[in-house]
């Protein structure tokens, strides 16, 4: 049976990446779409949701829009340099024919894992926020979820909005430390494996051959993705492979390595953000979350490229 899934997204370039992936997949069942914040907008970013379950005839699949803004701090910008000012490399694509349902993000959650206790895996791909009201709203459904994996955070290495914290975490710090409190079982895919995932120009290319909806979009909005990673990264052409790679885990954790630790999140100050894995235990009692620390690269932008391409 596939595994179905919510994935929890504001797209964004590598979101639209990741949902085409997913909905490419066999080994998935997307049974909603809940909007967020973050690298547009809400109402851009439902829009753009509707626009991808629409692509290619998945138009049936629920898309329920989320939060507006976090739970605590200020919203302080939305990351229209990264991604456009549509959220979709500037292309601003025709509206979608569907319309979000009646139902904020964080009822669609509890709803769809009351319905299905056991079976849901939530996978967000922003801010936390929408999973964060949910958890906070019903607490009763926490053991009902089967797993939560996470596109965030950064242990090991920098932060990619500031020195110590990674975009989706920054935005709501709060939501994200909710989130690894929870206590179910959570997976951080960050910007320790995402960032060793690139894809290369010559990638693009190969995919580019196979001329399908999916493809063509990405072929149109990658460009500003691209500029915003040269400009910032020096990458000439080539990008991180952010929330792809959280896809990837939920079809295939194979592919990554992971270690057991407590995460905290720091929530205010300089190092608002910023994800401490509590390696000695030397805080308060926490359960443990599994944080990815390496990756099968290769694996990953193969795995990538075939669902894509197909």
């Amino acid at each position: 049976m596939p595994q179905k899934i919510i994935i929890d997204t504001d797209p964004g370039v590598d979101d639209s990446i990741a949902i085409s992936v997913a909905l490419r997949s066999p080994e998935l069942e997307v049974v909603g779409l809940t909007s967020v914040f973050g690298n547009a907008t809400n109402e851009i970013t439902a829009q753009n949701a509707l626009r991808l379950v629409e692509l290619e005839g998945h138009g049936n699949i629920p898309v329920a829009r989320g939060c507006d803004v976090p739970l605590v701090v200020e919203l302080e910008s939305i990351a229209s340099e990264v991604h456009g000012n549509d959220g979709l490399g500037n292309t601003h694509l025709p509206a979608p024919k569907g319309k979000p349902i009646n139902k904020s993000a964080a009822e669609f959650i509890i709803d769809t894992v009351r319905a299905n206790p056991g079976e849901v895996m939530l996978v967000p791909i922003g801010p936390l926020t929408n999973i964060a009201v949910a958890l906070k709203t019903d607490p009763q459904i926490v053991p009902m979820i089967k797993k939560i994996v996470l596109m965030g955070g950064a242990v090991s290495i920098h932060g990619n909005i500031s020195p110590v914290a990674e975009a989706n975490i920054y935005h709501d710090p709060h939501a994200a430390d909710i989130v690894m409190q929870a206590g179910c079982p959570v997976v951080m895919v960050g910007l320790d494996v995402t960032q060793q995932v690139i894809m290369t120009p010559q990638f693009f290319e190969e995919v580019f051959k196979v001329k399908n909806p999916a493809t063509n979009l990405i072929k149109r909005i990658l460009p500003v993705y691209q500029a915003y990673h040269d400009r910032f990264h020096k990458m000439g052409g080539s990008i991180h492979t952010h929330d792809p790679s959280a896809i990837a885990y939920v079809i295939n954790p194979a592919l990554f390595e992971t270690r057991s630790v407590p995460v905290f999140v720091e929530t205010i100050g300089r190092c608002k953000g910023q994800t401490v894995a509590d390696e000695h235990r030397q805080w308060e009692s926490r359960k443990d979350i599994e944080v990815c620390q390496g990756v099968n690269s290769a694996g990953v932008l193969a795995l990538i490229k075939e669902r894509l391409t197909r």
